[in-house]
């Protein structure tokens, strides 16, 4: 854990610190905004199970408001026509849709946030607990973890972690039991320590 503690504080002595804080800066933003966008959010973070982060922002930046708009029919044959590899999942995204006009409103009326992270596994198909606390990072909370497999690729590496042969909840509870300790060693936030590590793992910052 020591030499990911050093690199991470490597980066914090750079120009990364910077951009790690205006993404942050941007996340808190987007959680005060209107049910809507965060809905929107909800639809990019579908987007992106077993699928590459910078299309899904492509493809979320193309779509954007039609999220709210579009029949599932035509939502599909518009992820078909960017490229998405799994349009079928328009239908998820049709099914959450009812949310989209309250989903602020839900948002805040959890108190702890693996109590608002069980409700979304639950309720909005197509989102596991790294879709889940992906789209919680996104829209401004701090202290759960994206475990996807860059992290687990590093955390592995570093021997922090076994590779899990499948990412049940309690395994993935228990990468951010670790992600946790260390987060806690460089006095970071889970959310700022993911884009640390994402940074060391892929060389970018995205979202």
């Amino acid at each position: 854990m020591n030499k990911l503690v050093n690199d991470v504080k490597a980066l914090q002595k750079g120009t990364v610190k910077k951009k790690v804080d205006k993404r942050i800066a941007e996340f808190k933003a987007l959680g005060k905004k209107a049910s809507s966008e965060l809905y929107k959010e909800l639809c990019f973070c579908t987007l992106t199970a077993n699928f590459d982060a910078e299309k899904s922002i492509r493809i979320q930046k193309k779509i954007c408001d039609n999220f709210l708009k579009l029949s599932e029919k035509d939502l599909e044959k518009e992820l078909r026509k960017q490229g998405y590899r799994y349009p079928n999942r328009a239908a998820y995204m049709l099914e959450s849709r009812k949310h989209s006009g309250n989903l602020k409103k839900t948002i805040q009326s959890f108190k702890e946030e693996n109590g608002l992270r069980e409700w979304l596994v639950k309720n909005i198909k197509g989102l596991g607990f790294k879709e889940a606390s992906h789209f919680m990072r996104n829209v401004g909370f701090g202290n759960v973890a994206i475990i996807d497999f860059h992290i687990v690729d590093l955390l592995v590496k570093e021997g922090l972690v076994e590779r899990p042969k499948t990412m049940t909840k309690k395994r993935y509870l228990e990468i951010e039991a670790v992600l946790k300790k260390l987060a806690a060693k460089l006095k970071l936030s889970l959310a700022e320590l993911d884009l640390y590590l994402w940074f060391l793992e892929t060389g970018k910052i995205l979202k």
